[in-house]
């Protein structure tokens, strides 16, 4: 079921730049007596983590609170990355639930703005080190594990304003299918081809997330996860969540010209 709720405001910023999300009331994209889904805002984190103590505002303990029971989430995503994010409502349903997203029987899609302008369609099979815990928020140091993204450009536009040696700098709407589940996968796997993510500031280039800061108001990763399909754990049913894209996404997109109307199934 879908239950519209309150939007978050995200008017802060952290240290690195993030917008930093600071209310609690969540947009519920599914639920039933097991499973609940909920579009996370950029700037939230999952849940609280040694790499920033500051953090006051979870999604965990926010659903919590917001629906008077625990919830348990399945997967993860990064705090600056807004999306379908899947949590069990049952301790003894996370262990199967876990599984799904362990064996990649999950298809999972994201949407993101990046520069330039990358091929039509094309995989990144590219090996990413492993993230320790003694490596913090540092460059990882663990053992290499193969990792794979599908990409497709979804749309493109050429802004007739010079940030690096060209007089006009190009930017492109990418869908993104990543077959692994690495950490940052997607945002060093696109800076492994040369198309960081926009608003990414720690894979990404300064100068061009500065651009969309001053001309679009954008203080966000211009990364969404806007798919999540999956197998029900209990019932067996295959379920599709879809996240809408938050207007602070969609107010780049027509700032660019790449209004989500182009790409009808992005705006649903």
């Amino acid at each position: 079921m879908s239950d519209l709720l309150d939007r978050h405001s995200t008017d802060s910023c952290d240290p690195n730049g993030y917008t930093v999300c600071r209310e609690t009331n969540l947009e519920i994209l599914f639920a039933d007596p097991w499973l609940v889904a909920i579009n996370k805002p950029s700037g939230l984190l999952v849940h609280r983590t040694g790499l920033d103590f500051e953090a006051t505002t979870f999604a965990v303990q926010a659903l919590r609170d917001q629906l008077g029971r625990p919830v348990y989430p399945a997967h993860r995503l990064d705090r600056a990355t807004s999306g379908v994010l899947l949590f069990a409502l049952d301790r003894e349903v996370l262990p199967a639930l876990a599984m799904t997203f362990e064996t990649g029987t999950v298809l999972k899609h994201y949407v993101a703005i990046v520069r330039g302008w990358p091929e039509e369609t094309f995989q990144i099979d590219y090996p990413l080190k492993r993230f320790t815990v003694a490596d913090g928020d540092g460059a990882p140091t663990g053992a290499v594990q193969e990792a794979h993204t599908a990409v497709c450009r979804l749309g493109s536009v050429e802004l007739p304003m010079r940030v690096d040696r060209y007089p006009t700098s190009r930017y492109a709407l990418v869908g993104l299918t990543p077959t692994t589940g690495r950490r940052h996968q997607l945002r060093r796997h696109l800076r492994h081809v040369h198309h960081p993510i926009i608003g990414d500031t720690t894979y990404g280039q300064g100068r061009h997330n500065r651009l969309f800061r001053e001309q679009y108001q954008s203080h966000r990763l211009l990364l969404h996860a806007r798919y999540l399909h999956l197998t029900h754990p209990i019932t067996g049913d295959t379920l599709h969540l879809s996240a809408p894209l938050p207007t602070d996404f969609t107010n780049v997109l027509k700032a660019l010209t790449m209004d989500t109307g182009t790409f009808g199934h992005l705006s649903d």
